[in-house]
């Protein structure tokens, strides 16, 4: 039985063989059980992207006539609710003529309308809203949230008029906005905000002092002794605060803040 089941195989491995040489998958001769041969398959480049036009609409840069004035005040409601996104994309259409309309916003009722309008005014980038966002960042009764967005968005728009709100700001009751304060002022090259940032050393919340004191180093490059910030605690983040009060006595009159590091491009 077993040499019958061997004499079987041996037919159909015989027949399949002479199959596959009969379509030309086999040479003639020379092949072996067991062999392989690599096959190249025809290879096709991908096509070329063709480039695509430009079709997005330009910003408006003319005045607005009084009809589009009296769009964008109708807008303002809309930027909080179903239409929030519609309206921001609206207003930034209307480009940087609107900001005057869209500043109100700042002051209307509604977090989120005053947060989008913030959201808005950061996509429109026009230094021109700098002013009304440091003015929404230092109002106390505002919510820390619009607060710290407010900032961030002037400072990016604007970092020179951003001094006079890191210092008020700095001394805020509320450690998340001294945080927002000592951590945006490292984007501020100018040098009113290092008194704030070496007041802000001492502070009782340990990540307050921590963004303080990297701000600090990043604005200053001024080396001190190696201190343990992140083990901290208040008496010490006072005591190190001496090292930078000192070196700022004697160094503010002459005292430049240095160019920002340029990365260095690899090759």
């Amino acid at each position: 039985m077993v040499g019958a089941g061997r004499q079987t195989m041996r037919q159909i491995v015989g027949r399949g063989l002479m199959v596959l040489g009969l379509i030309g998958l086999i040479p003639e001769a020379g092949w072996t059980a067991g062999a392989v041969w690599p096959v190249q398959m025809p290879y096709e480049a991908p096509p070329k992207l063709e480039p695509v036009p430009d079709v997005s609409v330009a910003p408006n840069t003319k005045a607005l006539t009084p009809e589009e004035l009296q769009r964008a005040e109708s807008l303002l409601p809309l930027l909080e609710g179903k239409q929030e996104f519609w309206a921001m994309g609206e207003f930034v259409h209307l480009g940087e003529p609107a900001i005057p309309v869209l500043t109100k916003a700042l002051t209307m009722s509604g977090p989120r309308l005053r947060y989008n309008a913030i959201e808005t005014l950061s996509m429109i980038k026009a230094p021109a809203a700098t002013p009304a966002l440091l003015e929404a960042a230092k109002l106390a009764t505002e919510i820390p949230r619009i607060r710290e967005h407010a900032l961030r968005v002037a400072v990016r728009l604007d970092p020179q008029l951003a001094p006079p709100a890191i210092e008020t700001m700095a001394k805020d009751p509320n450690s998340v906005i001294r945080k927002a304060a000592a951590f945006e002022a490292r984007y501020v090259r100018r040098k009113e905000v290092i008194q704030p940032l070496i007041d802000l050393l001492g502070d009782e919340e340990k990540f307050v002092a921590m963004s303080a004191v990297q701000s600090l180093w990043m604005l200053t490059r001024h080396e001190t002794e190696f201190h343990d910030w992140d083990a901290s605690n208040k008496q010490d983040r006072q005591n190190w605060a001496q090292e930078w009060i000192e070196w700022w006595n004697q160094s503010k009159e002459t005292f430049e803040i240095p160019d920002p590091k340029s990365r260095k491009q690899a090759g």
